[in-house]
């Protein structure tokens, strides 16, 4: 079974997501969580997983997204804590990437989001990008579960992660030539580690430059196994007891 544990099947992105799920299918794919980043996307994603039945769905407000209203995400989630299709608060976290980034305004939101998983006790996918020492510092203060979506970071930031009891998503950009954390995810080990696409981004090589969609998993699938000197089936056999661990299903 190949599982695209991150992705954004945004009508915004795919003209037809039938369409883009049947694809992913022919190459293995059978199930999906696809991540809101805002108000407008929980409700979609809310949609998508009524129509989809492969789909699962995370709800939150990205720290891009810091003008969305909190209090209607927590009426949303709610609102949904009896479907089954929710399976975890995110996309959250901080990103400190761009000039004229808000840091406190992210991290009240970040905080105000880890508070609301913990309350309702589901898991958190998250995003922290040029904000590890924020991020860190915090994560210390509460007691959440999750993913840490597309880490790139070091070992040493690997670890305190796992200390914490993370896990975390690895990308189509481990395949890049410039990879920084190709090194790392070698040694991490396969029990700790979700395969992700990021659709409609972060398209692996080959396919660099093209728009990215759950179908290209497997690549990832099988870059991991060939990091690590393992067959694809030992990949995706253990993807299988990852994604049950962090997600309950």
């Amino acid at each position: 079974m190949l599982f695209d544990t991150h992705c954004h099947l945004y009508k915004e992105y795919f003209d037809d997501i039938t369409e883009i799920i049947s694809k992913a299918k022919d190459k293995g794919v059978e199930k999906y969580i696809s991540d809101a980043t805002n108000i407008e996307t929980c409700y979609e994603m809310l949609d998508l997983a009524k129509m989809q039945p492969d789909v699962y769905i995370t709800l939150g407000i990205h720290p891009e997204c810091v003008d969305d209203f909190y209090g209607e995400l927590e009426t949303i989630v709610m609102n949904n804590l009896n479907n089954e299709k929710f399976v975890a608060i995110g996309e959250i976290g901080l990103d400190y990437h761009y000039e004229g980034y808000e840091r406190e305004q992210q991290i009240k939101l970040f905080e105000k989001q880890l508070n609301l998983a913990e309350k309702i006790n589901k898991p958190v996918v998250i995003h922290c990008r040029d904000a590890y020492e924020d991020m860190i510092e915090i994560l210390k203060k509460h007691n959440n579960r999750g993913v840490i979506h597309c880490f790139d970071g070091t070992m040493e930031q690997y670890k305190e992660y796992e200390k914490l009891g993370y896990y975390i998503g690895v990308d189509g950009n481990v395949t890049f030539k410039n990879s920084t954390t190709r090194d790392v995810i070698k040694e991490v080990p396969l029990d700790r580690i979700l395969l992700e696409t990021d659709s409609p981004y972060l398209t692996p090589e080959p396919l660099r430059g093209q728009k990215n969609d759950p179908s290209n998993i497997y690549i990832i699938a099988e870059y991991i196994a060939k990091l690590k000197n393992v067959d694809t089936d030992e990949v995706k056999k253990c993807q299988k007891c990852v994604i049950s661990k962090v997600f309950d299903f």
